[in-house]
């Protein structure tokens, strides 16, 4: 099979994908023919050299780059086959199916699923609503709420309230007395908790403000609870998932627990202090939670149409012991110790196994695409 390899991005989160495309090119089967795209933090695709590839097979120490070589851009023609979608040095880039390893902004939120599907290339992933609607936390919470599933208390500020000093003092006003101090103030649609904060005065809730409207027009605001964090992988289709076809079946993995060293799971912990957190699959609860957190991550997953992989992350309330949804990563990290992958493989499903389980899943979403009319004629 040939495969499209992409990664990096015009993101936050471009290091991070740097990191688990490097592990998913070292873990993907030999039987597999795969070709680097690269993409800047500028939004420029290029194509990067085999060699590139065998170092990263060859070298346990060694880390994909994006090389901007002008002469290896590479443009996307639409509507010519899988196999003259991509073009770069003169010449189509074969292609049987993408797996897009570009977390966050450009990557995770539909753009460049909409890319796909216009050029009409399989790929691995939710489809463009899936990816779009998940990537926003405001409109995932209006989704998962409206089906009658639980989550945090919050409240969304827009830009346009604070292009409005009165909007803005307002705005503000209204989130405390909802929600009260503590809280977490992060932006709706970025992730790795890049522009996440806690507050626990209001000087320290306008600061987070500030910060979170760096990353996003949309901000949401939501009550801080002492928690413990678990997280559930989910595998499949939502919305053509057929039993003759194991992939498109849902299915969940683990849960998953994260124990913070830090305040909470932020940026450092996850990425820069390697002793930041320790995992803990399974969780460390009794059967009829890890149940019903198995079965909660699946309805979230497709309450929000969501298909190939995802990783659904949950609160409980340490107190009360309720349990909430917190959000849903649809490109989740694909590091060979990322939780995603670890909870595939703690129900046996291993990592080169999983990688082809994906693309897989990815070929049947496009048949089933393919087959629906596009014309009366």
């Amino acid at each position: 099979m040939n495969v499209v390899l992409i990664y990096g991005g015009k993101s936050g989160e471009h290091e991070i994908s740097l990191m688990s495309a490097t592990s998913i090119a070292r873990n993907i089967s030999a039987s597999h023919s795969v070709t680097l795209v690269s993409v800047s933090k500028q939004g420029k695709w290029h194509l990067e050299n085999n060699e590139l590839l065998e170092k990263v097979r060859n070298d346990s120490s060694a880390t994909l780059s994006v090389n901007e070589n002008p002469d290896n851009e590479v443009s996307v023609f639409f509507g010519k086959g899988k196999d003259n979608t991509f073009f770069a040095c003169g010449k189509f880039i074969p292609c049987d199916v993408v797996f897009p390893v570009l977390h966050g902004t450009y990557g995770e939120d539909g753009t460049v699923q909409g890319v796909f599907e216009m050029s009409g290339v399989p790929y691995v992933g939710c489809d463009v609503l899936g990816s779009s609607c998940t990537m926003d936390k405001d409109t995932t919470k209006i989704m998962w709420h409206n089906a009658g599933l639980p989550i945090v208390p919050y409240v969304c500020i827009r830009r346009a309230q604070v292009n409005d000093s009165k909007l803005y003092d307002q705005a503000m006003e209204d989130a405390v007395a909802k929600l009260g101090f503590p809280l977490f103030v992060k932006p709706c649609s970025a992730g790795s908790s890049d522009g996440a904060n806690k507050a626990s005065n209001k000087k320290e809730f306008s600061f987070a403000l500030m910060e979170a409207f760096q990353w996003d027009n949309k901000v949401l605001v939501e009550k801080a609870i002492d928690a413990r964090e678990i997280e559930c992988s989910v595998t499949g289709n939502s919305v053509t998932q057929d039993p003759s076809k194991p992939c498109t079946v849902l299915k969940a993995y683990g849960p998953g627990e994260i124990v913070p060293k830090h305040e909470f799971y932020d940026y450092d912990a996850k990425y820069n202090d390697p002793s930041g957190a320790e995992l803990k699959i399974p969780a460390l609860l009794d059967d009829e939670k890890l149940e019903f957190i198995r079965e909660t991550a699946k309805k979230a997953y497709a309450q929000v149409n969501a298909s190939g992989l995802s990783r659904v992350d949950f609160f409980i309330d340490r107190k009360t012991n309720e349990i909430y949804l917190n959000e849903i990563n649809t490109l989740p990290g694909f590091t060979s110790i990322s939780m995603f992958p670890k909870m595939c493989e703690s129900a046996g499903l291993k990592y080169a196994d999983l990688i082809d389980y994906l693309l897989e899943e990815a070929l049947a979403q496009f048949d089933a695409r393919q087959s629906l009319c596009t014309s009366r004629v």
